[in-house]
């Protein structure tokens, strides 16, 4: 699992998960690029430690909801260097029920958690040449893939993005893989929701290591260039139940 010499752009990744991903990069020898979209004080702690392990990183911010902001992050990020991964983390993730949601939140779950990922998942297929490869993984959740009443527009959402990148998957082929890893109980969410339940329905009764969500990414970034359109669920099979 070695991306030495390889430069991953990855989506809110100053924090809680995305910090796990980019500091997965940095410890098999990759560089990153950091985006946040209104957390500077963490995107410097990730830069530092991502440096301590010998990395280079770089910070970029922009607020995905913004249209403008999205392009201008677009226009920025992929003129630094050459990117080699790209992975889609930034997500909006709100307890709203259906009759609760209004349209500003569905369109801001819309625009962070499908909109960007394929602004800049094309943006990634036009920048490749047809003689070099590259990787996309979207960051999904259980709920991808069997939908659920509870916390509608990111569901809604983040089911966009699993059709997404099955469709990427054949669009970019041959030289692009596009696949996907659908989370379970990995960190307590951040919306506060009620911990002691959350393990009441997965069959294996546990939180995921954070070295399991580590090893996931870097199968899907150094593995088999012969898997795409694949979604792999950390979630202790939650998705069964």
């Amino acid at each position: 699992m070695n991306l030495k010499g390889k430069t991953i752009l990855i989506t809110g990744s100053a924090r809680r998960i995305g910090r796990v991903l980019a500091l997965a990069v940095a410890k098999a020898g990759g560089d990153v690029i950091i985006h946040h979209s209104n957390s500077p004080t963490e995107a410097e702690i990730t830069k530092q430690k991502i440096m301590a392990l010998g990395q280079k990183a770089t910070i970029l911010q922009a607020d995905f909801s913004n249209p403008d902001s999205t392009a201008d992050f677009i226009d920025e990020a992929f003129s630094l260097c050459k990117l080699d991964g790209l992975v889609n983390n930034a997500s909006v993730f709100s307890n709203l029920s259906w009759a609760d949601t209004q349209i500003d939140q569905w369109n801001e779950h819309l625009a962070i958690n499908l909109t960007a990922p394929f602004l800049l998942s094309q943006a990634f297929g036009k920048y490749f040449s047809k003689n070099l490869d590259g990787r996309i993984i979207n960051i999904l959740d259980w709920r991808s893939l069997k939908p659920g009443a509870d916390h509608f527009p990111y569901t809604i959402s983040k089911a966009g993005l699993a059709a997404l990148t099955k469709s990427l998957a054949v669009a970019l082929a041959p030289n692009i893989t596009v696949n996907g890893i659908a989370f379970g109980a990995v960190l307590p969410p951040s919306d506060g929701g009620n911990n002691d339940t959350i393990l009441s329905s997965v069959p294996i009764p546990r939180w995921a290591e954070l070295t399991e969500v580590e090893e996931t990414l870097l199968f899907l970034l150094t593995g088999p260039k012969y898997i795409t359109g694949e979604i792999i669920h950390l979630d202790g099979g939650r998705h069964l139940n």
